[in-house]
């Protein structure tokens, strides 16, 4: 009797790294936010350490301090010499608290608010299309009335945006605007940054009470208060903004859907001069939204803590384009982030 013909498996096409790198991303990534918990970083910054020394002053065993260094090192935040441990200049601009561009604010946001990220509340977001964090809802009202929430979402807003803060001027020419309305401006980073780059340049950061007091505080830091004021305001007012020469959004037109966008767009339109520039700086969508992936992943984000989405460049400046503004510009800044650009005739 014949035997029966062998079955014919497809091999697969691809290796599986790409399978292994979601997975990998999911297993490796939260140690760093243990190590920050942990206050390693500022550690090994202090002086390098041995194994054990580390060991010694976090008060861990070996094991699981090996495990949190491997993966700190692998992303080059942590640096082996000599048998001991230091940071590198990347974790030494980015994650301690003494650098003007700490993330560690943002990284005790998530780290404080990790149960939002996880499978579950994912899948919640995304069979209601409506935000997960602090409970659910919207997000600024619970800033309005706990001013604790409100320091709190700043710093961390903070951490991730005085770095790219320092760099988008120079890729705008302010040098005959005079007056940069900073809309939801948060800690005033941007018009920080923008009133270094630019001395000619007044700023006003506008955004809601508790707020504008942890802007005032930085503002103060770098000496700038005789240049940068704050205004308490709502962004969803009726009526025209304070008056400025240039508008500047930052991370503002992902928290909210097009239409509100539109509002925004049409009320800086009004607002502004004939002349007057108007500055939305996002981390930007390929035009077909296919990636990239890190824009994908802030996508993400935006599902699960507020109404709003991550946008294209072709949107934003078709956004600009509908509410009367030209030579609408898209420039790359700084790592992930770009600015669209928009003048009044």
């Amino acid at each position: 009797m014949d035997a029966p013909p062998a079955l014919q498996i497809r091999k697969p096409r691809h290796d599986d790294r790409p399978i292994w790198d979601v997975l990998f991303g999911i297993f490796g990534y939260p140690a760093v936010l243990v190590a920050h918990k942990l206050k390693l970083f500022p550690l090994l910054a202090e002086k390098p350490l041995t194994i054990s020394e580390l060991c010694d002053a976090l008060k861990i065993e070996r094991r699981p301090a090996e495990a949190l260094l491997a993966v700190c090192a692998s992303l080059g935040f942590i640096q082996l010499v000599e048998g001991r441990y230091a940071t590198t200049p990347l974790a030494d601009d980015y994650l301690l608290e003494s650098s003007p561009a700490s993330f560690c604010g943002y990284l005790d946001l998530v780290a404080n608010n990790f149960p939002v990220w996880s499978v579950d509340s994912l899948t919640k977001a995304v069979l209601t299309n409506a935000p997960q964090a602090y409970g659910g809802g919207d997000i600024f009202k619970t800033h309005e009335e706990r001013a604790q929430f409100a320091r709190a979402f700043t710093l961390a807003m903070h951490g991730h945006s005085m770095g790219p803060a320092f760099f988008w001027p120079d890729k705008v020419d302010l040098s005959r605007h005079r007056v940069m309305l900073d809309i939801g401006g948060g800690s005033g980073c941007h018009s920080i940054g923008a009133a270094l780059r630019w001395p000619n340049l007044q700023a006003i950061v506008f955004d809601l009470a508790p707020v504008c007091e942890v802007a005032e505080e930085f503002i103060r830091q770098y000496g700038l208060a005789g240049r940068i004021k704050t205004a308490v305001g709502d962004m969803w007012e009726e009526g025209l903004f304070p008056s400025a020469d240039a508008h500047f959004y930052s991370v503002i037109y992902h928290d909210w859907p097009p239409e509100k966008c539109r509002f925004l767009t049409r009320k800086s339109f009004d607002s502004l001069p004939s002349g007057g520039r108007i500055i939305l700086h996002e981390m930007l969508f390929h035009d077909d939204k296919t990636g990239p992936f890190p824009v994908a992943a802030f996508n993400i984000t935006m599902l699960l803590w507020v109404t709003g989405q991550q946008y294209s460049r072709r949107e934003l400046a078709e956004m600009l384009a509908e509410a009367g503004f030209g030579d609408i510009q898209v420039t790359p800044t700084f790592g992930y982030w770009s600015i669209v650009t928009g003048v009044k005739p």
